[in-house]
């Protein structure tokens, strides 16, 4: 029986064991797509407990906290101490068996603090003191943790109007790792509520001194922040749409389109897809003359809760995966920027993994030998960055694509002790491998090349591929 969380946890050849340790585990990080208050970092964020750090903002412990009956007042309240709520987490610990809370609890327990410990009733007070003695000195701090995992670059999440003070500061203060923006233009999509909208387009209209008042001058406006983006650093650009939209339009219906929202009109569902699918193109011209990669995060059905969205706002714990039949669609919105010439390199995180498949097959159509990879199925994503998913995701890219030019795992967090994913993914990965040799589905003679390959896709890959 081997025991948890050894030196060789989830390595089971020696095979699998021989590429972790001596090729993935040496690689830095590049952490190309994360949730990282870019102002924690600027400022060295020294953190009050071990619950901020760990529960703070955490819907996957809410989701596991409230499954397991603990009332709301313990994940999200504001009337409970740090301790209450670090003690309801331990309690539901034990009953987290399979699922990769567990995993990821002790392995962030392990690594950031050299905790060995199993969490649960018995154990909590002590190791709550233990994290909050650490938390109290240098190197456990924002800054730390990011020194203490070998990060290289990290990538926030921003949006277009965001003037990016706290990138630049952190840039200027000569912090080792290089946190670069990540252009998010969501909002600029959502036109589903006139008032929102609006104000946001208004907000554009200011920081970008372009005075808006057809669609037009708004992709003008957005064109300048992308420029800015750029100049500090950008590389990146996400969305996070719940399905591709590449509906057909002329630049007429966008223009009415747009002046009927913009004066506070809502929009029919139709409408609704023609706009974005008008944006959705000309946000993939942008990226295609900046020579920026393109992500789309797709597949999510966000903020299913009415009843706790008005109560928390979104991202706390009530999304699900979606069923979108976006085949067609993905196609011809691919294909249109492609027959332009102005298809940018793109990176696809699908949520259901009933569609690993058709989204591998569907980037294969699109690759012109320009650049390795070029089109790119994402990491397991989200209810998916976990070791089944992240093997069903290697599977579909291994027989459909090249799983060698694949540039690996990411966070896709808020936490600065979600880098441990880094570590599991690599594990996942040279297990995979390494069992493949040992099977002799891959002969022993290629074992170098098998050795390259761990460390391309750990790190190498991403860096020559977003020219970091």
């Amino acid at each position: 029986m081997k025991a948890f969380m050894d030196e060789n946890f989830l390595l089971s050849t020696e095979t699998a064991q021989h590429l972790y340790h001596n090729h993935a585990k040496k690689m830095p990080i590049i952490d190309y797509h994360c949730h990282l208050i870019p102002q924690m970092v600027a400022e060295d964020h020294q953190f009050r407990s071990i619950t901020e750090l760990w529960l703070g903002g955490d819907h996957y412990k809410w989701r596991a906290m409230r499954t397991n009956g603990v009332p709301e007042r313990y994940c999200t309240g504001s009337d409970t101490t740090d301790w209450e709520k670090f003690e309801k987490w331990a309690e539901t610990v034990p009953y987290t068996l399979r699922n990769p809370l567990y995993h990821w609890t002790h392995l962030e327990l392990k690594t950031a603090f050299g905790i060995n410990k199993i969490l649960n009733p018995t154990t909590a007070r002590e190791i709550f003191d233990e994290c909050n003695e650490k938390l109290c000195q240098p190197g456990y701090t924002a800054r730390g943790f990011m020194r203490r995992y070998g990060v290289e670059v990290v990538c926030t999440t921003d949006d277009p109007v965001d003037d990016l003070r706290w990138h630049r500061i952190t840039r200027e203060s000569g912090f080792e790792v290089r946190m670069l923006p990540t252009w998010r233009p969501d909002k600029a999509m959502a036109v589903e509520n006139p008032t929102t909208f609006r104000a946001y387009i208004e907000k554009l209209a200011e920081v970008s001194g372009v005075t808006i008042s057809k669609f037009n001058d708004v992709i003008d406006a957005l064109r300048i922040r992308h420029d800015f983006f750029a100049e500090n650093g950008c590389r990146l650009s996400d969305h996070g749409i719940e399905e591709f939209y590449a509906e057909d339009y002329t630049d007429a219906e966008v223009s009415n389109i747009f002046n009927k929202v913009y004066g506070g009109t809502p929009l029919t569902p139709d409408e609704i897809r023609i706009l974005k699918s008008a944006m959705l193109v000309e946000f993939g011209i942008m990226d295609a003359e900046s020579g920026w990669t393109q992500q789309f995060h797709y597949g999510a059905i966000r903020d299913n809760n009415s009843k706790m969205f008005r109560l928390l706002g979104p991202d706390t714990g009530f999304d699900s995966i979606g069923e979108f039949n976006t085949a067609k669609a993905m196609s011809r919105f691919f294909n249109r920027l492609n027959d332009r010439d102005c298809l940018a390199k793109t990176i696809i995180y699908n949520l259901n993994p009933s569609a690993n498949e058709v989204v591998a097959t569907m980037l294969g159509n699109f690759q012109d030998g320009s650049v390795p990879g070029k089109m790119q199925i994402g990491s397991g994503w989200w209810f998916l960055d976990q070791k089944d998913g992240m093997e069903k995701q290697m599977n579909a890219l291994s027989l459909l694509g090249l799983l060698s030019r694949f540039v690996g795992m990411l966070t896709d967090s808020r936490s600065f002790l979600s880098y441990p994913r880094h570590e599991y993914f690599r594990r996942t990965l040279c297990n995979l491998l390494g069992r493949d040799i040992e099977n002799g589905e891959i002969p022993v003679s290629e074992l170098p090349r098998v050795e390259q390959m761990v460390e391309d896709i750990s790190y190498n890959n991403a860096k020559n591929f977003f020219k970091f």
